[in-house]
C-alpha cells in the first residue's frame, strides 16, 4: 500500500520530557530508569502524550522510539508511577528487533541450553523499512482507502453505534467537541482539514487540560505557603506559553481540572474504550496492538478514578 504524506493536526504545543528518579534523563541517556517523576498530573499528560503518538500518523520518530523499545518503556514507567494496570501481553512490539540466540554458558530446565534474548539495534535501513511498515497499516486501520478499517473519529464511531448515517465534521459529537476546545481557547491551526474529534487530537487536548491542572496545583501550592517567588514562576511560564488561553476560572466547570473531567465524561468515555478494542483486535502489528492496549488501560484507569471522585462526592 502506498504511503500518504499526511501532515498532523498540532493541537498542543507543549512537550512532556519522562524524568527518572535517577537523574540520566537530563544527559539523554537512561538505563537504569525504573520510574519517571512529577506530579499526577504531569504524569497523566504524559500517558495521554504517549497514546497521542502512537495514534499519529507515524513519523521518523515513532519508527525509532516504536523499534527501540522506548515508547514500551515509558508507557511501562508511567503505568507504575499511576499504579495503572497494563494488560500481560503488553510490550510484545518491543521485542520486534530482537533476537533469539541459544545461551552456551547457561542452561535451562533438564540440562537443556536455555535462550537468551539480544537486542540488535536496527539500521537506517531498517528504520526506514520500519516507519513504511508502520506507515502501512496505519493507513489500512486509520485511514483507510477508501473505508478505515477502524474509524478514528468520535463523531463516526458513536454515529455508527448509535445506527445513524456517519458523517466528518457535520455530526452532533464532531460539532460538540469543536465547540468544547474552543471554550478553552483551542482549535484547528491553519492549514489543516482534520475534524477534532480525532482520537489522538483529544488525547492531546487531555494532555494540555492536565498540564493546566498540574500548573493550577503548583499555583494553589504556592498560595498555601505563600511562595510568591513559586507562583510568579508559574504564571511567568503560563503567560509565555500560552498568553492567548483563558484563565483556569473561565474553562468549562471553572477550572482546568473540572474541564479535565467533563471532557472525559462527554466526549471520551463514551466510545474509546470500544475503538481501542477494535483497533486491538485490527492491527496486524505488535506495536499498533500495544498502542491499543494502553489507550484501553489509560481510558480504564481514568474511569476508575472519576467513579471513584463521584463516589467520594468531589
Amino acid at each position: 500500500m502506498a504511503d500518504q504524506e499526511k501532515e498532523p493536526v498540532v493541537l498542543v504545543e507543549e512537550e512532556m520530557e519522562l524524568e527518572c528518579g535517577c537523574g540520566c534523563c537530563a544527559d539523554g541517556d537512561c538505563d537504569d530508569c525504573e520510574y519517571v517523576e512529577g506530579t499526577e498530573w504531569a504524569i497523566r499528560a504524559a500517558a495521554w502524550e504517549l497514546a497521542a503518538l502512537g495514534l499519529r500518523y507515524p513519523t521518523m520518530e515513532l519508527a525509532e522510539i516504536a523499534a527501540t523499545g522506548e515508547w514500551v518503556d515509558a508507557a511501562e514507567e508511567v503505568a507504575i508511577v499511576l499504579d495503572m494496570a497494563l494488560p500481560d501481553e503488553f510490550g510484545e512490539s518491543a521485542l520486534e528487533f530482537v533476537e533469539e540466540v541459544e545461551a552456551t554458558d547457561i542452561e535451562g530446565d533438564e540440562g537443556e541450553a536455555a535462550v537468551e534474548y539480544v537486542f540488535e539495534m536496527p539500521s537506517e535501513e531498517d528504520l526506514d523499512a520500519y516507519m513504511h511498515k508502520l506507515r502501512a497499516e496505519a493507513t489500512r486501520l486509520m485511514i483507510g482507502a477508501p473505508k478505515p478499517a477502524v474509524s478514528p473519529f468520535e463523531g463516526v464511531r458513536r454515529a455508527e453505534a448509535e445506527g445513524v448515517q456517519p458523517l466528518l465534521f457535520v455530526n452532533p459529537h464532531s460539532m460538540a467537541v469543536e465547540r468544547y476546545m474552543k471554550s478553552c481557547g483551542l482549535g484547528r491551526p491553519k492549514g489543516t482539514n482534520e475534524p477534532l474529534d480525532h482520537v489522538a487530537t483529544e488525547c492531546e487536548f487531555l494532555q494540555h487540560l492536565a498540564l493546566r491542572a498540574d500548573e493550577d496545583a503548583l499555583l494553589a501550592e504556592a498560595a498555601e505557603a505563600g511562595d510568591e517567588e513559586q507562583a510568579a514562576a508559574v504564571k511567568e511560564i503560563r503567560e509565555a506559553e500560552t498568553p492567548e488561553l483563558p484563565d483556569s476560572e473561565n474553562l468549562p466547570g471553572g477550572s482546568a481540572e473540572a474541564a479535565y473531567g467533563q471532557f472525559e465524561c462527554e466526549h471520551v468515555f463514551p466510545w474509546m474504550s470500544d475503538f481501542a478494542q477494535a483497533l486491538h483486535g485490527e492491527s496486524r502489528m505488535p506495536f499498533f496492538k500495544d498502542v491499543a492496549l494502553f489507550l484501553g488501560a489509560l481510558v480504564a484507569f481514568e474511569q476508575q478514578r472519576a467513579e471513584q471522585a463521584a463516589e467520594d462526592g468531589q
